[in-house]
């Protein structure tokens, strides 16, 4: 990758209808939204300011990105609700794609919608492919000599950048060693997970097993099984240890 590819922000014209609502109003609705990358591993949407059905009042606050070039605040006010900095302007960009675009922050905003179906989180990546898979390899887990898991009926769910995951019956799974977490995570892709710590005589590991007990429409084969963190346990495939990944979530 060249330095000039390195410094450019990555930004897509897609063919979505998108729409955005706060207080019950309708913020912004167009057919032409941009996706744009600020990080390398999901965008963000962003929404040319001709498509804002709400009003745009620059609050006084800026924000700078190497990138992106200086972002100018701006409060969302619609039918008298306001949502104070939700919005950012970046006209005088050194990306051109971006000086007539709005970027609505996505956790202000109540509700979105691809089309007619609501979206959670942030937007989906076209480059984020999700494949689950049935087995029938041998998956063992165990953590600090301890097995928790062996099954001979795992579903294998395959993400685009991360490492396979091994779904598993819950019947498969040592429960006595398992505490319920006040964890609760979501996945676009995914859905709602909760997760369960692991205890090992006075040992608790947080976090280390997870479940979407009602996965989105394209993650159902995963529906009520169990997950446990590649990266932080030993897994074992057909007898053989795996290499613990290395991930953001391996901290």
């Amino acid at each position: 990758m060249t330095e000039a590819q390195r410094d450019e922000v990555r930004v897509e014209t897609i063919q979505k209808r998108v729409r955005a609502y706060f207080g019950g109003h309708l913020v912004a609705d167009t057919v032409r939204p941009a996706l744009v990358w600020e990080n390398p591993y999901y965008p963000a949407y962003y929404i040319p300011v001709a498509d804002m059905r709400a009003k745009l009042e620059p609050d006084g606050n800026t924000r700078v990105s190497a990138r992106r070039g200086e972002g100018i605040g701006h409060d969302v006010v619609v039918d008298g609700a306001t949502a104070a900095g939700a919005a950012l302007r970046y006209p005088d960009s050194p990306s051109p794609e971006l000086r007539d675009l709005v970027r609505l922050d996505w956790d202000a905003m109540d509700e979105w919608f691809e089309e007619d179906e609501p979206i959670y989180v942030h937007p989906r990546s076209p480059y984020t492919r999700v494949d689950i898979l049935a087995s029938s390899r041998h998956v063992r887990v165990e953590l600090d000599g301890v097995t928790l898991a062996d099954s001979r009926s795992p579903r294998i769910l395959f993400e685009t950048g991360l490492p396979a995951r091994f779904y598993l019956p819950l019947t498969d799974i040592r429960m006595d060693l398992l505490r319920p977490s006040q964890t609760h995570t979501s996945c676009p892709y995914k859905g709602n997970a909760d997760y369960w710590n692991v205890r090992i005589d006075d040992t608790e590991y947080p976090d280390l097993v997870w479940i979407y007990r009602t996965p989105t429409p394209e993650s159902q084969k995963v529906a009520g099984l169990a997950c446990f963190y590649n990266e932080k346990v030993d897994v074992y495939i057909d007898g053989e240890l795996e290499e613990r990944p290395r991930t953001p979530f391996g901290d």
